[in-house]
Order: structure tokens, then C-alpha cells, then sequence
């Protein structure tokens, strides 16, 4: 079970929006560019600033990069949009986005820099394991359970933590270790998800 389920619904509140987008002749790869934009913007803050308070922004930044990812991807399907280029942008921009977002946490006390970077590996490597369940089998693979919806909820909710009780940093490497099992774990069921369909065909 991952957040990535539940985005259907997520997606029905943003259809309106969508549309008013589309009306606008605003277009995918400009939602997606705005979402590397915005990520890459706050991560510089954070990093050149790192002040707990400011990881009140986190939580915020993040929300708003998962509305922008959905709508991206809604006006991709939805109103013809789909490109190469797009799909180019829309997977680049989010592990770009991902780094620039949760790279910060290495600048904060208490944090061990080898952690956050091994986290921040990981991260990728699930990413890649899900694009080579698409190059093998056709169908990219979200399988959880840290996928990156789910990775947007513990770091924005640890961003916010933080920033209200900065004592807590002192748990920021149990975390950092626990993301990163969960991230090598999703790694793993995602290249598993590949074995299990080339099997069934």
C-alpha cells in the first residue's frame, strides 16, 4: 500500500484546475518546468540558509510539487500533450527535484553527511528501477513501500517536526538509515514486479 494508490482521487480535485490550465494554453512541460523550478528554489534557500525554522517551507513546497506532478501528467493524457520531450523533462525534473529537495537535510545538526548521500543513492535507484520495469515490460513500476508520494509525507512531516522542535534533530540519522532500508526495499519490489510480469507472459 502506497500514497501513488489513492491518486485518482487526488486527481479528481485537480481536474478543474486542469482544465482552467488548458483553457489558459498553459501546457505539461510547463507544469513540469515550474515544479523543477519551484524544487530547486527551495532547496538553495534551505541549503544556503540552514535554519530548522525554514524547513516550515518543506511540507508546503512538497504539497505543491505533488499537485504540479498530477496536473502534468493530467494535461499529458488528457488534452493530447504527450511528448517525448515531456516524458524526458517529467522524469529528469523528479529526480533532479528529489536531490535538490532533501539535499538540504545534510546541512542540518545532527545529520551524518554519508547517510543523507547513501539516502539520496537510494532514492535514485528506485527511480531507475522503476523506469527499467518500463524499458523491459512496457509498464512503469510504482510498487511501494516508499515510493515518492510516500517519501513527499515523511520528509515534509520531518521538515515540519523540525522546524516546531528542533531537539528532534537529534533522531535525523535513525531516520535517514530507515529511509534508506525502505527505499532499497522498494528498489527490490520493483525489480521483482519486473521478473513477476516476464514471467506471466
Amino acid at each position: 500500500m502506497t500514497l501513488y494508490q489513492i491518486k485518482p482521487l487526488f486527481q479528481s480535485l485537480l481536474r478543474p484546475t486542469m482544465f482552467w490550465l488548458y483553457k489558459h494554453h498553459v501546457t505539461a512541460n510547463h507544469i513540469t518546468l515550474a515544479a523543477l523550478a519551484l524544487s530547486l528554489l527551495t532547496g538553495l534557500l534551505l541549503m544556503l540558509v540552514a535554519q530548522p525554522i525554514l524547513f516550515l517551507l518543506l511540507p508546503i513546497v512538497l504539497f505543491i510539487r505533488m499537485a504540479l506532478n498530477a496536473l502534468d501528467g493530467m494535461l499529458a493524457r488528457e488534452c493530447n500533450q504527450q511528448t517525448r520531450l515531456g516524458e524526458i523533462l517529467n522524469e529528469t525534473g523528479d529526480v533532479i527535484s528529489d536531490i535538490a529537495l532533501y539535499l538540504p537535510f545534510l546541512f542540518l545538526p545532527e545529520s551524518n553527511p554519508s547517510l543523507v548521500i547513501l539516502m539520496l543513492f537510494c532514492t535514485i535507484l528506485t527511480e531507475f528501477c522503476g523506469l527499467l520495469a518500463q524499458t523491459i515490460n512496457g509498464i512503469r513500476s510504482f510498487a511501494g513501500p516508499f515510493g515518492k508520494s510516500d517519501r513527499a509525507l515523511i520528509f515534509g512531516l520531518w521538515g515540519l517536526a523540525v522546524a516546531i522542535y528542533p531537539q528532534w534533530m537529534q533522531w535525523n540519522n535513525l531516520l535517514w538509515g530507515i529511509a534508506s532500508i525502505l527505499l532499497i526495499w522498494t528498489a527490490i519490489n520493483r525489480c521483482r514486479s519486473v521478473l513477476l510480469m516476464s514471467a506471466e507472459r
